[in-house]
């Protein structure tokens, strides 16, 4: 019985989505194989615990850009005044601005990983994680990622 549960709770978490919504043109649901087809990039990091790890998946600006998130050159002005708040399955939430996820702004990839070290992510973690390899404490680093809502800052 055990066995059948955990199977059935790590059916439910592969079978998510991915909701992007917010202050974007084209609001998104992405399946695992919507991911797939985006550009993905592996990155070298370090986990909380000290383990050296290879981390594969989708760039942030790449789905953000998939939304109409305004993304390099167009990233001026009133889109500065946007944000990302990232959303795992548990509730946890973290905040990015975009500038930090921009490649034309920022020199260190932002990634939603679905791999470690070539496989995918354990229930744990997975099926999606924020990976930031130049940061040095991992709190930003969500697991179980479940939605992307993109939020402008309130005028003054």
């Amino acid at each position: 019985m055990r066995l059948l549960l955990l199977l059935l709770l790590a059916t439910q978490i592969s079978a998510q989505t991915l909701e992007v919504s917010g202050e974007v043109e084209k609001p998104l649901k992405l399946s695992a194989t919507d991911l797939e087809l985006l550009p993905h990039l592996t990155v070298d990091a370090t986990e909380h615990s000290g383990e050296k790890a290879k981390f594969t998946g989708v760039p942030l600006y790449q789905i953000l850009k998939s939304a109409g998130v305004p993304m390099g050159e167009q990233m001026r002005g009133p889109a500065l005044s946007l944000y990302i708040v990232v959303i795992a399955a548990d509730g946890y939430q973290a905040v990015y601005a975009l500038p930090e996820l921009d490649p034309l702004a920022n020199e260190g990839p932002v990634i939603l990983a679905d791999q470690k070290n070539g496989q995918p992510l354990d229930a744990a973690t997975g099926p999606l994680r924020v990976v930031i390899p130049k940061e040095k404490r991992h709190a930003r680093w969500i697991r179980q990622v479940i939605k992307i809502d993109v939020r402008r800052a309130a005028k003054p």
